[in-house]
């Protein structure tokens, strides 16, 4: 048990999968895992473990932005053993060619600052996808009926942005989406040795203005959640 995880030893998977929403964890939990089991509501904070074709998961909430998302990866790596995990979430789309239900898969996480950032001081570290679990992403990717983007996202640290000026160069250098945390789960990785990813269903579009119904996301969310499975398991 640690401060922001109820869970005791051996309660938690090796392979976690982060949604920033804990109800997104309870569906995610009730709908793909079997013998899914409640192991965590500190702060309300739902976090679950169950099978997933025989492979054993915790499916954990992170809450929203990289501050949160630090405290339980922090703890799920460094406590709980944990060696991969996968963040699986929203993000607004920054790209024409992507579209709302679109999933990417994010290689890089360019961010302007984040947790981590005081400890490298004047470098700017690049933070990056496990290959394995990128390709393996991109294979579980290609046998399902969803448009995928493979590239550069960028990780907010604020949801009410007041500087379009910023969105205008990371549209203008490619990069495909916008969220709030995968740059911190990159580095927390690579700081500790373990295997990140995030797969992000595209919810929004910062061009068109389009935006998912609410009673529509969670269909959409299927085909990232699977993807995330499939790849942490191939």
């Amino acid at each position: 048990m640690t401060v922001h995880i109820g869970a005791a030893k051996g309660e938690i998977a090796e392979t976690v999968l982060m949604p920033g929403d804990p109800y997104r964890a309870k569906w995610a939990a009730e709908t793909f895992l079997s013998d899914a089991v409640l192991v965590n509501e500190v702060r309300g904070m739902l976090g679950y473990t169950g099978t997933w074709n025989g492979h054993r998961v915790t499916i954990q909430g992170s809450g929203m932005g990289m501050p949160s998302l630090s405290i339980y990866a922090n703890e799920l790596i460094r406590d709980y053993g944990a060696k991969t995990l996968i963040r699986i979430g929203s993000c607004g789309g920054m790209q024409e060619k992507v579209k709302v239900r679109d999933v990417i898969l994010a290689m890089t996480a360019t961010t302007v600052h984040s947790p981590s950032s005081s400890i490298f001081r004047e470098v700017n570290f690049a933070p990056c996808a496990d290959w394995g679990l990128l390709q393996a992403a991109a294979k579980a990717a290609a046998t399902r009926d969803v448009a995928t983007h493979v590239g550069g996202i960028y990780s907010s640290d604020v949801f009410y942005d007041e500087r379009p000026d910023l969105n205008e160069q990371m549209v203008r250098h490619g990069i495909l989406g916008v969220e709030m945390e995968a740059a911190e789960l990159y580095t927390l990785a690579a700081r500790y040795g373990c295997r990140a990813l995030a797969v992000l269903t595209v919810s929004d579009h910062l061009q068109t203005g389009e935006a998912l119904p609410s009673d529509q996301r969670e269909r959409s969310f299927g085909d990232m959640v699977e993807i995330a499975l499939e790849a942490a398991f191939r």
